[in-house]
C-alpha cells in the first residue's frame, strides 16, 4: 500500500494573504483526497483555516513571540519534523519558512524563488512583484510543481475562497448587531484601516459615504476596524453627521467574518477584511491608491462575484507606496460620489 501523502500548506504573512491561500486547500485536497493535509499560520490567524474541513491540522508558528530567533526556529523545526510532512507548499517564500522546512526534514519543498531560492526542491522564478495576475493565482500555480492543475476545482474554476464561521460566533455577532439596535435590519460597513498610509482613503470620505449610505430608512452603518487601527475608525466616525455603530477593534476574525456576512455591502480599503468579504459572499467596494504590478488591484483586488476595485492610475513612475511624498494625491481621486455608486451596484445586483 502506497505511504499517505502528508502535505504542509504554509502561509505566515497576513490576513489577506491567508484568505487568498485557502482555494490551495481546496485544490489539495481534490486532487489528494486521502492525504494529510496540514496549515501553518502565525497564532493570530488560526481562526481563518480551523475548522477548514479540508484540513487535518493548524500548525501555529509566532514569528514574533515563540518562534523569535534561531533557537526558537531550531525548537519549532524539531517539533514540526514529528508530524513527518514529505512535501511543503510556501505560499510566501521568506528565509524563516523556507529554512524551518529544510530543517524539519521536509523532503520536497516547493515555492517562489524569492529569497533562500537553493533550499527550495522545486521553484519558480518570483515574478509577483510584476502584479500580471492575481495573488490567488499565484498561490495555485505553485501546485503544478506538484503535477495538480489548479484549475481543476468547483465553481469559479477552483478560485472560491472560503473562511469558517462557527454557530458561537455567530451567536455572538447576533448579539452583537442586537445590542446596537440592528435586529435584523440592513446595514454597511466601512472599514477605514489599513496597514499602510499608502492605503488609506482619508477618513472624511468614509465619512461621507457613511452619512450618505445611513440617510437610507431603516439602514445602519458599521465603522469596523482591527485591534490597533481605532483611531481610524474613530476618526470616521467623529466626521460623520449621521450616527454610526462602532465596532472598533471588538470582533476577533470569525466574527468579522460572520459580521460582514450579514452586511449589504462593504467599503474598505486595500485590506484583508476585503477577502473576508469575498470569502463569506458579501458584496466589496474596494478602494486602491498606489500603483505598481505588485501593489495593484490586479493583484489584490477583490475576487468576489459582486465585487468593484475602484483605483486611478495618476501616472507616478515608479511608485513611491508609503513613501509617497505628494500626500497620496492618487487616494484623492477616487470621489465620494464613485464609490457610492459602485455600493449601488455591487449591493443591488
Amino acid at each position: 500500500m502506497a505511504e499517505t501523502p502528508r502535505i504542509l500548506i504554509i502561509r505566515t504573512d497576513r490576513i489577506g494573504d491567508v484568505v487568498l491561500s485557502t482555494p490551495v486547500i481546496r485544490a489539495l485536497r481534490k486532487a489528494t483526497p486521502h492525504a494529510y493535509i496540514g496549515m501553518m499560520v502565525r497564532p493570530e490567524h488560526r481562526e481563518l483555516v480551523e475548522g477548514n474541513p479540508a484540513l487535518n491540522t493548524v500548525i501555529l508558528y509566532d514569528k514574533n513571540g515563540t518562534e523569535k530567533g534561531w533557537a526558537g526556529n531550531l525548537r519549532f523545526a524539531r517539533k514540526l519534523r514529528e508530524h513527518r510532512f514529505d512535501t511543503a507548499v510556501i505560499l510566501h517564500s521568506t528565509n524563516r519558512v523556507i529554512l524551518v522546512s529544510w530543517l524539519a526534514g521536509i523532503r520536497k519543498r516547493i515555492g517562489y524563488a524569492r529569497r533562500l531560492g537553493w533550499l527550495l526542491t522545486d521553484k519558480i522564478p518570483y515574478i509577483k512583484k510584476e502584479g500580471n495576475r492575481h495573488e490567488l493565482d499565484y498561490n495555485l500555480e505553485l501546485l503544478r510543481l506538484i503535477g495538480i492543475d489548479p484549475s481543476a476545482g468547483s465553481g469559479q474554476g477552483g478560485r472560491e475562497l472560503f473562511v469558517p464561521v462557527t454557530p458561537a460566533q455567530e451567536i455572538k455577532v447576533a448579539a452583537f448587531l442586537k445590542a446596537q439596535g440592528i435586529d435584523g435590519a440592513p446595514f454597511f460597513v466601512l472599514h477605514p484601516g489599513a496597514s499602510c498610509p499608502s492605503k488609506r482613503w482619508p477618513a472624511k470620505h468614509f465619512a461621507a459615504v457613511g452619512d450618505e449610505l445611513a440617510k437610507k430608512p431603516g439602514t445602519h452603518v458599521v465603522v469596523l476596524t482591527g485591534p490597533g487601527e481605532e483611531r481610524h475608525g474613530q476618526a470616521v466616525i467623529a466626521a460623520m453627521k449621521q450616527k454610526a455603530v462602532p465596532a472598533l477593534g471588538v470582533l476577533s476574525l470569525g466574527e468579522t467574518a460572520c459580521l460582514l456576512k450579514k452586511a449589504r455591502c462593504l467599503v474598505s480599503n486595500d485590506s484583508g477584511p476585503v477577502h473576508l468579504g469575498s470569502a463569506v459572499g458579501t458584496p466589496v467596494v474596494s478602494i486602491f491608491g498606489r500603483w505598481g504590478g505588485g501593489l495593484s488591484p490586479a493583484r489584490w483586488g477583490p475576487t468576489g462575484p459582486r465585487s468593484v476595485a475602484l483605483h486611478h492610475d495618476i501616472g507616478c513612475r515608479p511608485c513611491l507606496a508609503h513613501q509617497c511624498t505628494i500626500g497620496f494625491a492618487c487616494l484623492e481621486t477616487v470621489m465620494e460620489e464613485e464609490v457610492l455608486a459602485a455600493v449601488e451596484h455591487v449591493a443591488s445586483s
